[in-house]
């Protein structure tokens, strides 16, 4: 068993592509468009008291996924957008370089179970991987599930795959058009045969086999399935599906009624012995969970209340003759590894067995009877191997500064795959001997391009409190720091979640043309702990903001790049973020790029799972988080007559987790409020969510972005150079 971090942030593709050509101010000005002419949306007069407070919502309509008017803002605004962007002469040509870098082919870690080992494959361009099933290492490989067969356009994502405790069945999940909402199926892994067995509505949930069948999580059927894209989830359910029958007789595990904004998820331990509840109630603002357990062995009849609080998170890691090993900052800001009897769970008979570190530890996985504790050491990995009694075994060596980290595995288990990889070196799969700890190469990705010419630096920019904010400058080596880059900002900072270095093959466009990009991590996310986390949530939220401009300024001030060649980008919680700052520092980004963005800190936490965000942003619900909320929420924030960077905003119909709402009434109150020749505009994306769901779809996007950045940056890009082919 694996303790993982659930992240809510959506990290985008990033690319463009080959030397960077800066065009004189007269060809500029020649391929400048006519001025556009937005659509016209009607504003209807609402206005909401908050606490005496009143605010007005006009675009309240906008609400409506359903609704015809809706939809028909929806197209007259793509209208206008791609018939912008189709104006730009290289969109093309970005597009198919896109598709050149991407044209490889990518195959995961390993993934053993039960004697089975699944593998996923993607021979370059297909718009999902596919799934490979073999018996053991040696075994021959077979096509297990292939979802690009399962729909025309290759938007039905698989994903969850589990094997019973007997390797005989094997449940996996379908999410389809980008939407959170999944299925889960059972299939018999030996003829690769689908099992009658369906499993619907399930949301925030994982798959624990138990004899005849699996505990899972779900919500009820929505009452109106029209609007199972934007209504508010509630009452989270624990259910066990018995092989062979309909999910109508599946037995009702746990439901909490009287705390309807309550997450609750289920695990079994790998020996079959506890079942693990894990409830979090984060719509009351509280960031940690409570933990309880069952003997399965023992025959309990009810629960154990391990932990009954929420101020603090536990993660299970695995039993220990009949203690539970379990991840924790609960007197360790950044984490620690404890073991907790649960027939005397009070705090004072915790034994520490990982004490707590100047690094923050990530993550743990077990496998061959020892934990592999992944680290960060301003923001890389380190990875340091203990045995269950906390005796520290050896560091892990890794091949070079950057992210690894082991999948986990079973007991019996003498070695164990870990995954390695940075801004300029591609996932690379190590097999590591758990007796000897000597790691060797096992799969290395090989690539059409070269992207040794790059380089990557870290450095620490000032906040405004001071503070210093590490973020890692990717670039062509013996860049020339003449402030003429264009340079990308990409940041997160939020829900304790670390913005760690990736390797991402579009990327490389940008910076075959002379471009720089930059990834920043600021407070709120993980990167150094809790106190790091906390520095950035509710009332603290503006150091976020202040850590980003920081890291824009320095940009400038070390002559990399100037505002007018500046670009900002982030998704999700980032897409707030970059809302955020086009209101506060509208002169400091040429172009913005937010992308489904939680832009109405007003009322995110009326839809679908928003209020599971009010552990980090606060609510207006509450008077004294509405005070600083009402401060920074990036719709209210607009202000009539200035001049915003030249913004796409990005969504799509299928994003169920910060629904379109939020990217549509900023786009609609930006258009009214802005002054000046930027564009603002507007690309909302069908049959995809919170996340691309196909790849066709991730580089559409990615060319449209970085085609509106170059064209607002004044920069034309050159693709006459041919892939550079590495043997």
């Amino acid at each position: 068993m694996k303790v993982r971090q659930f992240a809510h942030a959506t990290r985008l593709v990033q690319s463009a592509a080959v030397a960077a050509l800066v065009v004189s101010a007269a060809s500029l000005a020649a391929q400048q468009p006519a001025p556009l002419k937005y659509p016209a949306t009607a504003t209807v007069p609402h206005a909401d008291d908050y606490h005496g407070t009143k605010v007005a919502d006009p675009f309240r309509w906008l609400e409506d996924d359903t609704a015809s008017a809706v939809k028909k803002w929806v197209g007259e605004q793509n209208a206008v957008t791609f018939g912008f962007l189709g104006k730009i002469p290289y969109r093309g040509a970005l597009l198919e370089r896109l598709k050149d870098l991407s044209n490889y082919p990518r195959i995961s870690s390993p993934s053993r179970r039960k004697g089975w080992v699944i593998t996923t494959k993607n021979s370059g361009l297909q718009n999902q991987s596919v799934y490979y099933l073999q018996r053991g290492l040696d075994g021959k490989e077979e096509v297990l599930i292939d979802p690009n067969t399962l729909t025309a356009d290759g938007t039905t994502r698989v994903g969850g795959f589990t094997f019973d405790d007997a390797g005989k069945h094997l449940a996996y999940t379908l999410s389809r058009a980008g939407s959170d909402w999944q299925e889960i199926h059972v299939m018999d892994p030996v003829t690769k045969k689908d099992l009658p067995d369906l499993v619907r509505w399930v949301k925030v949930s994982g798959i624990a086999w138990y004899k005849n069948g699996f505990f899972y999580s779900r919500y009820p059927t929505p009452a109106d399935t029209t609007k199972a894209l934007s209504g508010v989830n509630e009452n989270h359910q624990v259910f066990y599906h018995t092989l062979g029958t309909p999910q109508s007789q599946d037995q009702l595990v746990f439901e909490d009624a009287a705390h309807p904004q309550r997450f609750h998820t289920v695990d079994v331990t790998d020996d079959q012995r506890f079942l693990l509840l894990t409830i979090s109630d984060r719509g009351q603002g509280a960031d940690g969970n409570a933990l309880w357990v069952r003997d399965l062995a023992a025959g309990d009849p009810g629960w154990r209340k391990v932990v009954t609080g929420f101020a603090k998170q536990f993660g299970v890691i695995d039993n220990d003759g009949g203690a539970l090993l379990v991840q924790t900052n609960a007197g360790a800001p950044n984490n620690r590894v404890v073991r907790i009897d649960p027939r005397a769970p009070a705090e004072s008979n915790w034994k520490t067995i990982i004490p707590e570190q100047k690094e923050v530890l990530e993550g743990i996985a077990n496998v061959g009877g020892h934990l592999f504790a992944s680290y960060l050491k301003d923001v890389t990995s380190q990875i340091v191997e203990y045995a269950y009694d906390g005796t520290r075994v050896r560091d892990v060596v890794l091949p070079g500064v950057g992210t690894a980290g082991f999948s986990g595995g079973e007991r019996g288990d003498t070695d164990e795959f870990f995954s390695f990889s940075s801004f300029t070196a591609p996932p690379t799969t190590y097999r590591y001997d758990i007796a000897t700890g000597k790691s060797t190469l096992y799969r290395a990705t090989k690539l059409s391009f070269d992207p040794s010419q790059f380089e990557t630096r870290q450095v620490f920019a000032t906040s405004k409190d001071g503070t210093k904010v590490p973020m890692f400058i990717v670039a062509k080596k013996g860049l020339k720091l003449d402030g003429r880059n264009p340079t990308l900002v990409y940041g997160y900072g939020g829900f304790n979640i670390s913005t760690l270095p990736g390797f991402s093959a579009t990327r490389i466009a940008w910076l075959e043309q002379g471009g720089v990009y930059v990834s920043v991590n600021m407070r709120g996310g993980g990167e150094y702990g809790e106190a790091w986390h906390e520095a950035g949530m509710k009332g603290n939220k503006q150091n976020v903001f202040d850590d980003f401009v920081a890291a824009g300024e320095w940009m400038i001030a070390n002559k990399y790049t100037t505002k007018d060649k500046l670009v900002m980008q982030g998704g999700s919680n980032g897409g707030l973020l970059v809302g955020a700052i086009m209101t506060q520092r509208p002169d400091l980004f040429k172009v913005a790029l937010p992308a489904v963005g939680v832009m109405d800190m007003l009322r995110f936490q009326k839809f679908t799972i928003g209020w599971n965000w009010v552990a980090d942003y606060g609510s207006s619900d509450n008077a004294a988080d509405f005070a600083y909320l009402i401060k920074y929420s990036p719709l209210q924030n607009l202000k009539d007559g200035v001049s915003y960077p030249a913004t796409l905003v990005t969504t799509a119909d299928h994003d169920d987790r910060v629904v379109p709402a939020h990217s549509f009434k900023f786009a609609a109150r930006l258009q009214q409020a802005h002054r000046g020749a930027n564009p603002v505009l507007i690309r909302i994306e069908t049959s995809s969510g919170h996340g691309s769901s196909s790849l066709t779809k991730a580089l559409e996007v990615t060319a449209d972005q970085y085609a509106f950045s170059w064209f607002n940056l004044g920069v034309t890009p050159k693709f006459s150079e041919k892939p550079k082919i590495i043997p």
